[in-house]
C-alpha cells in the first residue's frame, strides 16, 4: 500500500474521481467517504493527515466550516509538515454535511471509524483507498495517489492562474521544490502544444 523505492502512486484521471465519488455513495459512510477523498484529491492530504485531522482545523471561531485547513505539524509530518490548504468548493460543501450529520466537537477527528473505533487511524486510511480503488479496477493507485493528482493539477493550474511551483510546494507542504516536482507527472501532449506555440 505504500510507496515503494523508485515507484509512485498513480495519478488520477478526473474520469477516475468521478467514478470515486459516484462508487462511494452508495456505501454505509457516504458523507464520510466523500470527504476522505476530496480531502485526498482537492487538498492533497497524506494518508496520515486525513486520519488525524479535526473539526477545529477546518471550523472558524464560531464552529461553522471556515475557508480553511489549518493542518497542524503534529497531523502531519513532524516538525515542519503543517500549513494551511485553502479549501476548495466541493470539499467545504462535503465538510459541512459531513458535520450536520454528526454531533462533534472540535477536537474530535473529521475521519471517523464505522466500526467500534471511534476514529481511522493512518494505516486504516491507508487500507480504505486501496481497496477502494481496487475495486474499481484502478491498477497502481494508492492511499496517496489523491495527493499525487493534487500537486499535477496544482502545478498546471498554477501557470494559467499567475502562480509558481513555489505555490505549489507550499500547498503541498513540501520543504524541498525538488520534492515537488517529483510528485508532477508530465503531459506529452502539453509539451507538443508548448512546443508548437513557441
Amino acid at each position: 500500500m505504500g510507496e515503494g523505492l523508485g515507484k509512485q502512486a498513480k495519478v488520477l484521471t478526473d474520469a477516475q474521481v468521478r467514478k470515486a465519488l459516484a462508487a462511494i455513495e452508495a456505501r454505509r459512510h457516504p458523507e464520510r467517504d466523500r470527504v476522505m477523498v476530496l480531502l485526498s484529491v482537492q487538498a492533497g492530504l497524506r494518508a496520515k493527515e486525513i486520519a488525524m485531522v479535526t473539526w477545529a482545523m477546518v471550523t472558524d471561531a464560531s464552529g461553522d466550516v471556515g475557508d480553511a485547513l489549518h493542518l497542524s505539524n503534529s497531523a502531519s509530518k513532524g516538525k515542519r509538515g503543517g500549513r494551511v490548504v485553502l479549501l476548495n468548493k466541493d470539499l467545504r460543501a462535503a465538510l459541512v454535511v459531513l458535520k450536520a450529520t454528526r454531533n462533534v466537537e472540535p477536537d474530535d477527528r473529521i475521519v471517523h471509524s464505522g466500526h467500534g473505533e471511534p476514529y481511522m487511524e493512518p494505516g486504516a486510511v491507508q487500507v480504505w483507498f486501496h481497496r477502494l480503488y481496487q475495486s474499481l479496477g484502478f491498477k497502481g493507485a494508492s492511499s496517496h495517489s489523491g495527493r499525487r493528482t493534487f500537486v499535477t493539477q496544482l502545478a498546471k493550474v498554477a501557470v494559467a492562474e499567475g502562480g509558481s511551483l513555489r505555490d505549489v510546494q507550499e500547498l503541498a507542504g513540501h520543504a524541498s521544490l525538488a520534492t515537488t516536482q517529483r510528485y508532477i507527472q508530465g503531459d506529452t501532449a502539453a509539451k507538443r502544444r508548448m512546443i508548437d506555440r513557441l
